[in-house]
């Protein structure tokens, strides 16, 4: 009784979250959609971290209006700056169909999309309200 007491005292910690990294400039395609301008708003698009090895390890290539832009890794994020107004976010991997999300570009908001992954390992994309 006393050795299951003892290792409960030395069971692991949950790390604390890490800040998601940026994609690397070298796997933007377009980095047109990544540059700040005047009149264009940001969007951050997240890929959640997971410990699911099967998905943990896929890319995910994120399109803007049809338009290929880069692909997201595991905990990276990119920041878009569109124009305001409805833009089409996809996302897919080599097992998937695109995904589109129809996203309202306000620059009232904050402009936030996550990109996870479903119990049957398939690609989703969310807007997050904050």
């Amino acid at each position: 009784m006393a050795l299951p007491l003892a290792l409960g005292g030395c069971a692991e910690e949950r790390a604390p979250p890490m800040p998601f990294k940026p994609v690397p400039a070298e796997r933007i395609g377009k980095p047109g959609y990544t540059q700040p301008g005047e009149g264009l708003v940001a969007v951050d698009v997240r890929r959640e971290r997971t410990s699911n090895l099967i998905v943990k390890f896929r890319d995910a290539p994120v399109y803007i209006d049809g338009e290929p832009v880069t692909d997201l890794m595991d905990g990276e994020h990119v920041t878009f700056y569109l124009l305001p107004g409805v833009h089409r976010i996809g996302v897919t991997t080599q097992f998937d169909p695109v995904i589109e999300l129809r996203f309202l570009v306000d620059p009232r908001y904050t402009n936030r999309a996550s990109v996870t992954f479903d119990k049957d390992h398939r690609i989703g994309i969310r807007r997050v309200v904050q």
